[in-house]
């Protein structure tokens, strides 16, 4: 009898585990695709972009495609006039890995002048680089640039920080490019809506520090 009971909860946690995830992707992308753009002509324009970071390559080394696609929608935003200014949010948790300094690099190849953008050296979840734009970089009206499936999400949080932020949607990789990438994305949304109404995660936003590799002898 108790192993019984004991596996109708497993059970019964395991679907109210897969409802909330359900509902909590459903909720997100509901809340915020009004504010997620497609059309470079139909954005609004705004002062400033803050792109979201991810690797330059792919674990086999290969161009991260994701990568790719942001750095050239966020050089065609500033071409075009729709964005001013940049500020270049990711992970820099180490001297060998610093994803704002990639993203400067190659859009310094794609032509966009580097005193036009910030880097936030310490974007280490799209939650902080979200509420490190407003509280570090005094930013709270601005446009996201990632793909759209992260668009969602950091959207949700940005609007429930009370930062009136829209985005613009990346090209898109081909199907089938990182299915694991789209899991964990599927499974961070929930996590988003836990963080912004009730876990509430301390950011850091009392520095801006690069972790440089150390210079030999």
């Amino acid at each position: 009898m108790l192993v019984k009971k004991l596996i109708k909860i497993v059970i019964a946690l395991l679907f109210a585990s897969l409802v909330f995830i359900l509902l909590c992707n459903f909720w997100v992308v509901y809340c915020t695709k009004q504010y997620n753009y497609f059309s470079i002509n139909d954005l609004p324009s705004n002062d400033v972009a803050l792109v979201l970071g991810t690797s330059r390559n792919t674990e086999r080394g290969k161009e991260n495609l994701f990568f790719k696609y942001r750095m050239e929608a966020t050089a065609r935003l500033f071409k075009e006039g729709k964005i001013k200014y940049i500020i270049l949010s990711g992970n820099n948790d180490s001297p060998y890995y610093n994803e704002p300094l990639d993203m400067q690099r190659a859009l310094l190849n794609l032509g966009i002048p580097e005193n036009v953008m910030t880097l936030d050296y310490a974007g280490f979840r799209t939650f902080d680089s979200v509420v490190r734009c407003k509280e570090v970089f005094n930013q709270d009206n601005f446009t996201v640039i990632s793909q759209n499936f992260h668009n969602a999400r950091a959207l949700y949080i940005a609007h429930n920080e009370g930062i009136n932020a829209i985005s613009f949607a990346a090209q898109d990789v081909p199907d089938g490019y990182s299915v694991r990438t789209l899991i964990r994305e599927y499974l961070a949304r929930p996590k988003a809506v836990l963080d912004v109404h009730f876990l509430r995660p301390n950011a850091d936003v009392t520095s801006n520090v690069e972790i440089k590799k150390k210079k030999g002898p």
